[in-house]
């Protein structure tokens, strides 16, 4: 056996290695100590914090005190992220440890710039440093007995306003409605009285009992129950009338336009958990109030109001000693839109028994005047604190209430006429003065179509472009469309923007010509030739199609906020000025002409051009099913007012024959006083 020879250093020189790695390696500093307390308190683990204090300083507090005292304050001031900087002591004081620290506050940063003491004793048989602790180090300039106290500055969320300066969404107040349980009185009659309060409130009394049960309640407490709008005194005058029932006039969101406008503004709420996951490093905090839907979400970082704050430093009197830190409030944006509340009132106001769209445009330079979903919902209810049942009940109305319909994209029926004979014109595949001759009222291609034809409801016996959009004959265009040809068709929608995201920030479902972008079936470009097969439209893209009709074939930029910029164009010559002129005439037969399906939305003084359309869902043809009414009309003198409006379920009202009198109405009230 073979022995490897050592030298005697090299022996000397492993055993002492031995010795320190059993003494624990190299003896900690009193700058790695307080690292490791400062890391401790990035993390606010206070009860880490406390086990690194010295002897002595844990004497003058126990640590159930130093880690209360250090929630209690820094929950109060809203403490966060904190860096930090601990230096190398001075050689002569090693026992002295230099650090800087900013915490961030409600109040904005506390800076630390301060030395730290820290003691060398034994603890478990080990020699270390401990922090000789001072109130300083939960903020500077604290001293035992101090105390803090934080007030807030509010802050204004900003406005969402009509192009008039008519707000739609504001800072406001609101009735709180509270009750002192000791003024309620007792048995038969107590009951009496909150029965009937529940009852005025839409709460029940379970609920009205429960809130009085709480921990912090007393018999002379005041007791929220529930929040109301300012805007209904009667209300209000009833609930206090009852003895122990009180009013606190409180800060809310106020949406003076209501249910018009409430799928538009949308509301504000406060912040959930998951929100506040969503928005980190941003300043929310669990009492924070953030835009949820509409408008309120979409504009949140130019709307939301961030409040101000001070930090004071108080002795144990209450007497203040020093401004510890100070954050001026800062007020939102105001969002001025083109939305014209006349408009979307009188829009609502015809659609608000039904179900279905409502838009409303400045056809020259692409203002939007009015966005209406109908049936709708008051955004008032959500920002006041809407109760699980009050909610279930609009979640499980059949009507959808909740939906926003000018957001989405559905079949058109008719209303697509104009784009079709658009497409024929731009490519020669019709000539619109020729005469078509048409028989009865069903037609198909060949017998491979099987038992399906295309159908119409007038029986004319030829038909030319203007008679055929005036008396919307699907014949007449379902036979245009196979002229056109599936590809040239699917290719030409694309110029109108279909497949493509409208360019305003309220998102809106992109309008499709087909469900893969193709017309490679004789019998769905057929179909889609009128706006059925699989064709969809949004209302507001539809709107701007037709405005091509007043723009010499140029479909206009819409714009949501008010500016004073010029109007620009969105998609340029989808059709020549000839063919726009052309078809604008032809649709203004539609309300003109007597045997137009739109003559009954003609106005004396007001001529109008437009399309009817009635969209038809289905299972099999020749059944009865599911129709929407559509009419899209705008003013041919001076155009000013553009108004797409669809009704759902119109079948047994009459389909389009139902619509075309609320667009007149909305008409005669905006442009005919």
């Amino acid at each position: 056996m073979k022995f490897r020879k050592y030298s005697v250093l090299t022996v000397l020189f492993l055993s002492a290695l031995f010795l320190l790695a059993g003494c624990g390696g190299k003896q900690p500093t009193a700058q790695d100590r307080l690292k490791d307390y400062v890391k401790a308190w990035q993390k606010q683990d206070f009860s880490k914090m406390y086990s690194y204090l010295s002897q002595a300083s844990q004497k003058t507090i126990s640590k159930t005190d130093f880690v209360s005292r250090y929630q209690t304050i820094y929950s109060g001031i809203e403490a966060g992220n904190m860096s930090a900087t601990v230096h190398a002591p001075n050689k002569n004081k090693p026992s002295s440890v230099p650090f800087k620290a900013t915490l961030d506050t409600a109040a904005g940063p506390v800076a630390f710039s301060q030395t730290i003491r820290l003691t060398q004793q034994k603890s478990k048989n080990q020699e270390n440093w401990y922090v000789n602790w001072q109130p300083s180090l939960i903020l500077p300039g604290m001293k035992t007995g101090d105390k803090v106290r934080i007030d807030t500055i509010p802050a204004k969320r900003g406005e969402i306003l009509d192009r008039n300066g008519n707000p739609l969404a504001m800072d406001g107040t609101a009735a709180q409605i509270d009750v002192v349980p000791g003024q309620l009185g007792t048995g038969a009659g107590r009951t009496k009285i909150i029965n009937q309060l529940a009852k005025m409130l839409g709460v029940t009394g379970q609920q009205i009992e429960a809130a009085m049960k709480a921990s912090w309640v007393k018999s002379d407490t005041l007791v929220p129950i529930k929040t109301i709008s300012a805007a209904n005194p009667g209300l209000v005058k009833q609930a206090t009338q009852l003895p122990g029932v009180y009013k606190t006039t409180v800060a809310s969101r106020v949406y003076p336009d209501g249910q018009a406008s409430g799928h538009l503004t949308g509301y504000v709420g406060p912040i959930t958990a998951d929100l506040l996951k969503a928005h980190p490093n941003q300043g929310y905090t669990e009492t924070s109030v953030i835009g949820k839907t509409g408008l309120e979400q979409l504009y949140e970082k130019q709307l939301r109001a961030q409040d101000g704050a001070v930090i004071h430093l108080l002795d144990a009197s209450g007497n203040e000693i020093q401004t510890i830190a100070q954050k001026a409030p800062k007020n939102g944006q105001n969002i001025q839109l083109t939305i014209d509340k006349n408009v979307q009132d009188a829009l609502y106001n015809q659609l608000k028994n039904d179900a279905g769209s409502g838009v409303a445009i400045d056809p020259k330079t692409g203002d939007i005047l009015g966005l209406v979903s109908a049936p709708s919902y008051d955004p008032n209810a959500f920002a006041l604190g809407m109760s699980s049942s009050d909610y279930n009940k609009l979640s499980s109305n059949p009507k959808q209430p909740l939906l926003n319909r000018f957001t989405e994209a559905t079949a058109p029926g008719s209303t697509f006429k104009p784009v079709t004979a658009a497409i024929a014109l731009s490519h020669q595949a019709i000539n619109p003065n020729a005469n078509v001759a048409i028989s009865g009222t069903q037609w198909q291609q060949d017998k491979s179509w099987g038992n399906y034809y295309v159908t119409r409801v007038d029986h004319a016996p030829s038909v030319n472009l203007e008679s055929a959009l005036y008396r919307s004959d699907n014949i007449y265009f379902a036979q245009t469309a196979l002229k056109i040809g599936g590809t040239t068709f699917a290719n030409d929608s694309k110029k109108f923007g279909f497949g493509e995201a409208l360019p305003i920030p309220y998102p809106m479902q992109p309008s499709t010509i087909s469900n893969n972008g193709k017309l490679d079936s004789a019998m769905l470009l057929a179909n889609s030739g009128y706006g059925q097969g699989q064709v969809t439209v949004n209302p507001l893209h539809l709107s701007l199609i037709y405005s091509a009709f007043v723009n010499n074939g140029s479909m206009i930029m819409p714009r949501l906020i008010k500016t004073n910029a010029a109007p620009t164009m969105w998609k340029k010559n989808v059709m020549s000025p000839e063919t726009a002129q052309l078809l604008s005439n032809d649709l203004a037969q539609v309300v003109d002409n007597p045997a137009g399906t739109a003559y009954n939305a003609r106005i004396n003084g007001l001529p109008l051009a437009g399309k009817t359309g009635t969209a038809e869902f289905k299972q099999t043809q020749g059944t009865t099913g599911r129709e929407n009414g559509w009419f899209v009309a705008y003013n041919t003198n001076n155009p000013q007012l553009l108004v797409t409006m669809m009704v759902e379920n119109t079948q047994k009202l009459g389909g389009s024959d139902y619509v075309t009198p609320k667009v007149k109405t909305v008409f005669q009230q905006i442009l005919h006083k």
